[in-house]
């Protein structure tokens, strides 16, 4: 058998190409995440209230604000201009990574460095604000750009109070590095998550296990009604059991299947959630929503690699791996941000299934089970693959039914033995 050709270089075929498809996927979408970065929401909040310096009154948050929002990033960061409370309300959304604040009292504190004697001057401060909870990457991108941003600032603004401060009498070298670079630079948490939340990645991860069990799950029952109808057979070690054939047609075998894989998606669903809530304590709320949403997950997913199956055979589960792992987990927008995806990746992340679930689950998670937070959009688009799966399934299988291609076994006649010579 060794020596067949055929073997080698079919199968060589097969699987030089997964590999090839595999590499290509994972790695293309994660290799240069900043050189493929756009418009990267991140909230501008300008909530300076102004004061007077030298008899006028300024607002110098609005130059900061406007300087920095004028500023070219290569369209890599797309400032949002909120107040605060609203940018409050988008980071508990997770439609902001990261967010720079100028406070109340930018003003009065800058004008208190350049006043001559008196108290000890307040140093202006400027507030980076970080979201973990919309994506670990994403968030550290936007810290980085809100940094840079307000060193910036820092720097400009710096050199316009060593100009003003020239007349007047000679300060100490701790006084004119001050002024050179006055505003210290703090970084927050803008939407803190529990110990427990894997630093913004259990969303992803519970989803991953989601889309993986209905994965397995649909593989197992198609083996398995395959061996109870007599298709297939079953082994257990040494031991082969082959069932007498059941006629049967191909849609009836997808209904089975399917059938099976939505009753069991209760199971499987509840003792993901238990698992991770229960045994493995991962913080989570709106436990109802997490179980309903789980279990519809599972299902959806085991319904659509069933159709793969019952519609391609063989090559289905190929199939099956590359549409819910090889294509789903790069453009998942859970450890690379979507907006720093390759333009392929985030068409992908327009349905893939890893994509949907993960923002349902992140929002349940980490955004109080908001619809706007992405848990809407979930609902659609599980009920959109479990109609999408039900019915290419039955479709496909209804086809072949109809063009009488059907599955019994042609009988197989035993190989010749060989003559002994005499």
């Amino acid at each position: 058998m060794l020596r067949e050709r055929g073997l080698w270089v079919g199968s060589g075929i097969i699987l030089g190409l997964v590999s090839l498809a595999f590499a290509l996927l994972y790695l293309g979408a994660n290799i240069d995440p900043p050189g493929h970065l756009r418009d990267l929401p991140v909230g501008l909040v300008n909530a300076d209230k102004g004061g007077t310096v030298g008899g006028k009154s300024v607002r110098m948050g609005d130059e900061v604000t406007d300087k920095i929002a004028t500023t070219p990033t290569d369209g890599k960061i797309s400032w949002q201009r909120v107040d605060r409370a609203r940018a409050d309300e988008l980071l508990a959304q997770g439609k902001l990574y990261g967010a720079l604040v100028v406070p109340e009292n930018f003003t009065a504190s800058v004008a208190g460095l350049s006043a001559p004697g008196g108290q000890r001057p307040i140093r202006p401060v400027l507030t980076v604000l970080t979201n973990q909870s919309a994506g670990s990457l994403g968030s550290s991108m936007a810290s980085q750009a809100s940094q840079k941003a307000a060193h910036a600032a820092s720097s400009a603004l710096g050199r316009h109070l060593t100009r003003a401060a020239a007349g007047q009498p000679a300060a100490s070298a701790a006084e004119r590095l001050l002024l050179a670079d006055p505003v210290s630079v703090q970084v927050g948490d803008g939407h803190p998550l529990g110990s427990n939340s894997g630093m913004g990645l259990t969303a992803f991860y519970y989803a991953l296990v989601l889309v993986v069990s209905g994965m397995l799950g649909a593989n197992v029952l198609h083996s398995q009604v395959d061996a109870a109808l007599g298709y297939g057979h079953s082994d257990l070690g040494p031991w082969r059991r082959q069932r007498p054939l059941v006629a049967a047609s191909r849609a009836h075998t997808f209904a089975a299947a399917a059938t099976l894989m939505l009753g069991l998606s209760l199971m499987m669903g509840s003792l993901i959630m238990g698992a991770a809530v229960g045994i493995l304590g991962m913080d989570a709320a709106h436990l109802p929503q997490l179980w309903l949403l789980s279990v519809c997950a599972v299902a959806a997913v085991g319904v659509g690699a069933l159709a793969l199956l019952a519609a391609f055979g063989t090559p289905g589960m190929l199939l099956v791996t590359m549409v819910f792992i090889a294509m789903a987990v790069p453009s998942a927008g859970a450890t690379t941000p979507v907006e720093a995806l390759p333009g392929f990746y985030r068409g992908l992340a327009e349905f893939e299934p890893l994509r949907q679930i993960t923002g349902g689950v992140r929002s349940i998670l980490y955004f109080d089970a908001q619809g706007a937070a992405g848990l809407s959009r979930a609902w659609v688009m599980t009920g959109v693959a479990l109609a999408g799966g039900l019915g290419f399934g039955f479709g496909a299988t209804w086809f072949y039914d109809r063009r009488g291609l059907h599955r019994r076994p042609r009988a197989v006649q035993p190989a010749a033995e060989p003559v002994p010579s005499a």
